[in-house]
């Protein structure tokens, strides 16, 4: 079983590329788990450059998503919505719809933010992105607010939020492994 990491953030040290390494200890023994490198290289999608052969950077990203039993998703909060690297991602990927690399794919958002809040709408806004694209969509959020304090700290996380998070990433397995069984 292979969950790809997606984090919404480009910056170096990004709280959301943390956030995954967190999330990481708390997966089912097995789980191998990898962080998607190359958000920089995905080009802004125009349907005009939408064809075959596709960007190789497109090529490369769909066939991650594709090979993916489940994606965990971690965004930042910009202007209290996604970050536009990660919509975009999520567009090129969701393209053509019949043929979707998120089509049927378990997904899960958690969020990482220097406000208090933890990202919470722009979890909202991407579960909702997420499930127009096809994607299953697991119900429940890990929001981790003041991030920058947190990550300064030897525990980053509450153990209500650890416990939220395997919870989340215990679900993600389950529906992964019933879809793979379904297959």
């Amino acid at each position: 079983m292979q969950i790809l990491g997606i984090s919404g953030s480009l910056r170096q040290g990004s709280y959301n590329t943390q956030l995954l390494l967190e999330a990481v200890k708390e997966l089912p023994v097995g789980v191998e788990f990898r962080i998607y490198e190359g958000l920089r290289e995905v080009p802004p999608y125009d349907e005009d450059d939408d064809r075959d052969p596709a960007h190789p950077a497109v090529t490369r990203l769909r066939r991650e998503f594709a090979s993916a039993d489940a994606i965990l998703f971690a965004t930042p909060e910009y202007n209290f919505s996604v970050p536009g690297w990660l919509k975009n991602v999520i567009d090129w990927a969701s393209r053509p719809p019949n043929h979707s690399a998120l089509r049927y794919v378990p997904v899960a958002v958690i969020g990482a933010s220097t406000g208090a809040y933890g990202a919470v709408w722009s979890q909202a806004e991407l579960r909702k992105v997420l499930g127009s694209c096809g994607a299953r969509v697991q119900e429940g959020e890990v929001a981790l607010g003041h991030a920058k304090q947190a990550f300064e700290s030897d525990e980053p996380l509450s153990a209500e939020q650890r416990a939220q998070l395997r919870g989340l990433l215990a679900a993600l397995v389950a529906q992964a492994e019933q879809r793979s069984h379904a297959a």
